[in-house]
Formats: C-alpha cells, structure tokens, sequence
C-alpha cells in the first residue's frame, strides 16, 4: 500500500506552532523541496527523519502517516542534471500509471516467484554481497565487464517490462521513468535511448535495483539504495580494489585521472562511477581515499570523454521507422510491451490516443506507431 503522511495534521501543527515549512525543513535538516512533496502525498520521510517530525510536532505516528490509494501508480524519476521535479511531473506519471493498468490483462502471465532483496542495506560489505549474488545470477565474474544487455532477462524475470524510448537528449525533465502498479505487482520502466551508453548502463542497474525493493519504491531511502547498488554492480570490489592500488602508485593528480578514465572506458561505465567506486573501498577498508577534487577533476573530464548514445548504435544517425524501432525493443531489448499492446489494440479496437498517452508522444508520431502495431 502506497503511504503518504496526513498533510492535513502536520500543516494543523504547524499552525499551531507558527511555523513555516521551511521552518520545519531546518528543523529536520531537510530542503524545504522535500517537505513540499511530502505534503503533496509525493514519497515518504526516512524513519529517522519520522521520528523528528513526529517530536517536533508532537505528533504519533499513525496521526504523521495515512494511507493513500491502494493502487495508486507508484513512480521514481531519473532525472536530468539541474532539472526540477514538479507537481505536474507528478500528475502526469501518475496518470500514466493508471492508463497502463488496461494494459496488464495483454500481457504475459505474471512469475509467482520474483528476486527481492529482503534487507537492503548502504552497508559496504552488504552492498558487495548483495552484488556479488547478482552478478553471479547472470553468470559475470566479479571483475568481468557488465553490459545492459545482460540485464535485461532480470527485468522480464520479474514482471518488470522495459519501454525504450526516444525522447531526445534535452527536451525532458526525465531519462528514466518507472511505474509500479501495486495491486499487480507490475513494473513499467521507461528508458531514453538518446542517452550516452555509460549512463544507461547506470539508469539499468539502478532501475533493477527497484524491482528487487519494490517495498522502497517511491522514497527517498529506495533511492539512495539504488544509486549505491548500481555503482557496486557495475564496478565491484574487485574491480575498485585493483584501480585504488594503481591510483596507489600515481605521483600526480593527472595520472590518477588517466588511470581511473581507463577503467571507465574498459567496463563502459562513467569516471564518475568508478571515482564513487574507488572512494567508497578507500574508506570501507580504512585507506587512503585519491586526493582529486569531484567537480574540477573528475566532472570536467567526465564530459570531455563521454561516447555515443545508445540510439546512434541501435540505428545510427538517421531516426528509427516504427517497425525498427518496435524491432529493437523486442529483440534488442526482449521487452514483452510492444507484443502486449499490439494484443490490446487488435483485441479492444483501441485508437491512437492511447498509444500516445502512454508513450507521451506527439499526435503524429502515436499514430504512425499505432498503423505498425496493427500490421
């Protein structure tokens, strides 16, 4: 059941007390952003930062927490650098939400049995073993390459169903958009192809992450967790271990740069990852952690390095007629969504609209999409 904490009490409170919300944010140490999407019935505070509410307010818990709809769509952003999550972000991936529900009964027959971590954990050491038990699962090594497409079968093991698509590389608020329907358990997770491979390579491990908490989707603590094991998958302790001992040897800043960059070109993930990767060892195995600076040495040379889009090397420069582009997704991708909606479409006699609501795409494009689903 999707939670949300009772607006209405807390904002009695606050009254009571005379204070602002942003008066309450620096009492729980939190933006004032946050509080104003918790009160908009948008995620859920940690329990630490529960407690505080619940004693700076001198409120119980069950008078901080209410029940929102039981089937209300639960959804989680990746967003792009700088951008801003709004109301109407909101509104409109909910929405979504509830139009994919028609969608459920075309699609295959769900698992009875699905992978969940059962206490997800920041913890290093439970981190690297909740990742090791993954990439064993796939059949990886725990210093072999990780590619996106060894992730796939994951998703559909798990009624997890991959929408890829193609929203350009600015226009949007999002990169990644998932959806999970609650009463069926049912995940829609939505993928820009228009993105550089090393970051979908990171928005995959992370969204696979997700499938395996669906008890965190939604909350900020579902977040941090899935950032952490995607950085761990896709560059593992033994993998962060060999490049701190190189770091080890460098004399200066730029050589360590170097060093870490050729990491990242070797598994096709970020400088950044592995950066984040090589620190977090350094401080769990109490080393010394690399003397760089995140934003003037590894950010600045994280742009100048990054390769092509996913999208150039599925269908190279030109875009994708809608029979490629359904083509990729269900053989590149082996995503069931494109075979389920052309089942309901033939089934039902639905328009277009649908599939542009679904797909937030312009009128012209759904409707060509629509016309090759129907061939």
């Amino acid at each position: 059941m999707h939670k949300v904490v009772h607006s209405e009490n807390i904002k009695e409170a606050l009254a009571k007390k005379g204070w602002t919300q942003k008066q309450l944010a620096d009492a729980l140490e939190v933006s004032a952003q946050a509080v104003t999407l918790w009160l908009k019935g948008e995620g859920l505070p940690r329990p630490d930062k529960l407690l505080k509410l619940s004693t700076a307010l001198q409120l119980s818990l069950a008078q901080l927490i209410k029940a929102d709809d039981p089937d209300r769509p639960v959804i989680a952003f990746r967003k792009r650098a700088a951008t801003k999550t709004t109301q109407r972000h909101v509104d409109d991936a909910v929405t979504r939400g509830k139009l994919l529900r028609a969608l459920v009964p075309s699609l295959p027959e769900l698992k009875a049995l699905r992978t969940e971590l059962p206490n997800p954990s920041l913890a290093y050491a439970d981190l690297q073993r909740a990742v090791g038990q993954t990439r064993a699962k796939l059949g990886l090594g725990e210093d072999a390459r990780l590619s996106y497409s060894a992730l796939i079968s994951e998703f559909a093991a798990n009624d997890a169903f991959i929408v890829p698509v193609l929203w350009g590389d600015k226009s949007r608020h999002e990169n990644a958009l998932h959806i999970l329907l609650p009463a069926t358990r049912v995940t829609f997770i939505y993928l820009n192809l228009d993105v550089r491979i090393e970051d979908f390579k990171f928005w995959m491990a992370h969204e696979l992450a997700h499938v395996y908490t669906p008890t965190l989707s939604g909350t900020e603590q579902g977040e941090d967790f899935a950032d952490a094991f995607a950085g761990a998958l896709l560059f593992p302790q033994a993998l962060a271990d060999k490049a701190w001992w190189e770091c080890s040897r460098c004399k200066r800043k730029g050589e360590i740069v170097a060093t870490l960059a050729r990491h990242a070109a070797d598994h096709q993930i970020s400088l950044f990852t592995v950066y984040r990767q090589v620190q977090a060892f350094a401080g769990a195995l109490g080393l010394e952690p690399l003397s760089l600076d995140e934003r003037s040495d590894i950010h600045a040379v994280r742009h100048a390095i990054r390769g092509s889009t996913v999208a150039q090397d599925l269908f190279g420069s030109a875009p994708p007629e809608p029979a490629t582009y359904i083509g990729v997704a269900n053989n590149v991708f082996r995503s069931e969504f494109f075979p389920s909606l052309q089942r309901m479409l033939l089934a039902h006699d639905t328009g277009p609209a649908y599939v542009q609501q679904i797909l937030d795409l312009p009128l012209a494009d759904a409707m060509s999409l629509h016309a090759a689903l129907l061939r």
